[in-house]
Protein backbone atom coordinates (compact mmCIF):
# COMPACT_ATOMS: atom_id res chain seq x y z
CA UNK A 1 0.00 0.00 0.00
CA UNK A 2 2.89 2.79 1.11
CA UNK A 3 4.80 1.73 -2.00
CA UNK A 4 1.97 2.27 -4.53
CA UNK A 5 1.62 5.87 -2.81
CA UNK A 6 5.01 6.60 -3.12
CA UNK A 7 5.38 5.56 -6.72
CA UNK A 8 1.82 7.23 -7.47
CA UNK A 9 3.74 10.29 -5.59
CA UNK A 10 6.59 10.09 -7.56
CA UNK A 11 4.54 9.91 -10.87
CA UNK A 12 2.82 13.23 -9.81
CA UNK A 13 6.30 14.79 -8.74
CA UNK A 14 7.22 13.61 -12.41
CA UNK A 15 4.45 14.51 -14.43
CA UNK A 16 4.21 18.31 -12.92
CA UNK A 17 8.32 18.83 -13.25
CA UNK A 18 7.45 17.96 -17.14
CA UNK A 19 4.61 20.42 -16.96
CA UNK A 20 7.36 23.04 -15.44
CA UNK A 21 10.09 22.17 -18.52
CA UNK A 22 6.41 22.27 -21.17
CA UNK A 23 5.58 25.69 -20.28
CA UNK A 24 8.96 27.39 -20.03
CA UNK A 25 10.04 25.48 -23.30
CA UNK A 26 7.01 27.01 -25.07
CA UNK A 27 7.62 30.66 -23.51
CA UNK A 28 5.19 30.23 -20.59
CA UNK A 29 7.82 31.44 -17.77
CA UNK A 30 5.05 33.21 -15.82
CA UNK A 31 2.88 30.21 -15.83
CA UNK A 32 5.72 27.85 -14.98
CA UNK A 33 6.64 30.14 -12.18
CA UNK A 34 2.78 29.96 -10.76
CA UNK A 35 2.21 26.22 -11.25
CA UNK A 36 5.33 25.64 -9.12
CA UNK A 37 4.43 27.17 -6.55
CA UNK A 38 0.20 26.70 -6.31
CA UNK A 39 0.66 23.46 -4.51
CA UNK A 40 2.77 24.21 -2.02
CA UNK A 41 1.47 28.17 -1.71
CA UNK A 42 -1.76 25.98 -1.27
CA UNK A 43 -0.46 23.92 1.61
CA UNK A 44 0.94 26.49 3.43
CA UNK A 45 -2.60 28.64 3.38
CA UNK A 46 -4.93 25.58 4.25
CA UNK A 47 -2.47 24.86 7.02
CA UNK A 48 -2.36 28.22 8.63
CA UNK A 49 -6.37 28.61 7.97
CA UNK A 50 -7.18 25.38 9.85
CA UNK A 51 -4.85 26.78 12.57
CA UNK A 52 -7.04 30.26 12.92
CA UNK A 53 -9.50 30.89 14.96
CA UNK A 54 -11.25 33.51 12.52
CA UNK A 55 -11.97 30.61 10.69
CA UNK A 56 -15.39 28.39 11.04
CA UNK A 57 -15.20 24.90 12.13
CA UNK A 58 -17.59 23.62 8.95
CA UNK A 59 -14.78 25.71 6.84
CA UNK A 60 -12.15 23.52 8.44
CA UNK A 61 -14.07 20.34 7.52
CA UNK A 62 -13.88 21.94 3.81
CA UNK A 63 -9.94 22.72 3.88
CA UNK A 64 -8.89 19.17 5.62
CA UNK A 65 -11.24 17.46 2.63
CA UNK A 66 -9.43 19.52 0.52
CA UNK A 67 -5.82 18.83 1.88
CA UNK A 68 -6.64 14.64 1.49
CA UNK A 69 -7.40 15.78 -2.39
CA UNK A 70 -4.83 17.72 -3.36
CA UNK A 71 -2.51 15.21 -1.39
CA UNK A 72 -4.58 11.90 -3.25
CA UNK A 73 -2.56 10.07 -5.43
CA UNK A 74 -6.47 9.39 -6.94
CA UNK A 75 -7.23 12.58 -9.66
CA UNK A 76 -10.15 13.42 -11.92
CA UNK A 77 -7.74 13.97 -14.63
CA UNK A 78 -4.90 12.17 -14.67
CA UNK A 79 -1.51 13.95 -13.71
CA UNK A 80 0.05 12.77 -16.75
CA UNK A 81 -1.40 15.03 -18.96
CA UNK A 82 0.51 17.89 -18.94
CA UNK A 83 -0.68 20.99 -17.20
CA UNK A 84 -4.06 19.68 -16.58
CA UNK A 85 -3.16 17.22 -14.51
CA UNK A 86 -2.55 19.30 -11.75
CA UNK A 87 -5.52 21.37 -12.55
CA UNK A 88 -8.18 19.16 -10.51
CA UNK A 89 -6.16 19.99 -7.57
CA UNK A 90 -6.06 23.70 -8.05
CA UNK A 91 -10.17 23.69 -8.85
CA UNK A 92 -10.69 21.68 -5.44
CA UNK A 93 -8.65 24.27 -3.86
CA UNK A 94 -10.55 27.12 -5.02
CA UNK A 95 -13.88 25.69 -4.78
CA UNK A 96 -12.88 25.29 -1.16
CA UNK A 97 -11.58 28.80 -0.69
CA UNK A 98 -14.54 30.01 -2.36
CA UNK A 99 -16.62 28.63 0.77
CA UNK A 100 -14.10 29.87 3.02
CA UNK A 101 -14.06 33.32 1.62
CA UNK A 102 -17.95 33.69 2.27
CA UNK A 103 -17.86 32.89 5.53
CA UNK A 104 -13.87 34.19 6.61
CA UNK A 105 -12.42 37.53 6.23
CA UNK A 106 -10.64 37.99 3.01
CA UNK A 107 -7.50 39.56 4.75
CA UNK A 108 -7.39 36.00 6.84
CA UNK A 109 -6.39 34.65 3.34
CA UNK A 110 -4.25 36.96 2.55
CA UNK A 111 -2.52 36.39 5.83
CA UNK A 112 -1.55 32.61 5.17
CA UNK A 113 -0.93 33.22 1.41
CA UNK A 114 2.97 32.96 0.41
CA UNK A 115 2.85 33.48 -3.26
CA UNK A 116 1.94 36.38 -5.88
CA UNK A 117 -1.64 38.18 -4.36
CA UNK A 118 -2.47 38.01 -8.32
CA UNK A 119 -2.27 34.08 -8.39
CA UNK A 120 -4.48 33.88 -5.38
CA UNK A 121 -7.29 36.64 -6.52
CA UNK A 122 -6.86 34.29 -10.14
CA UNK A 123 -7.62 31.21 -7.63
CA UNK A 124 -10.49 32.72 -5.80
CA UNK A 125 -11.97 34.61 -9.10
CA UNK A 126 -12.56 37.71 -7.09
CA UNK A 127 -12.85 41.22 -8.61
CA UNK A 128 -11.63 42.51 -5.01
CA UNK A 129 -7.58 41.82 -5.30
CA UNK A 130 -5.82 40.34 -2.19
CA UNK A 131 -3.65 42.33 -0.29
CA UNK A 132 -1.11 41.07 2.09
CA UNK A 133 -0.90 42.68 5.28
CA UNK A 134 2.21 41.35 7.54
CA UNK A 135 1.61 39.36 10.68
CA UNK A 136 3.06 40.13 13.66
CA UNK A 137 6.51 39.74 13.82
CA UNK A 138 7.14 40.10 9.45
CA UNK A 139 8.66 43.38 8.30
Amino acid sequence: MIRGLLIALAVGIAVWLLALLILVIIGRKQQARELAAAIPNLLVLFRGLLRDPRVPRRSKIWLVVAVIWIASPIDLVPEFIPVLGPADDVIVAALVLRHVLRRTNRSVLAEYWRGDPATLDRIVGSTHPVVRTPRSGEA
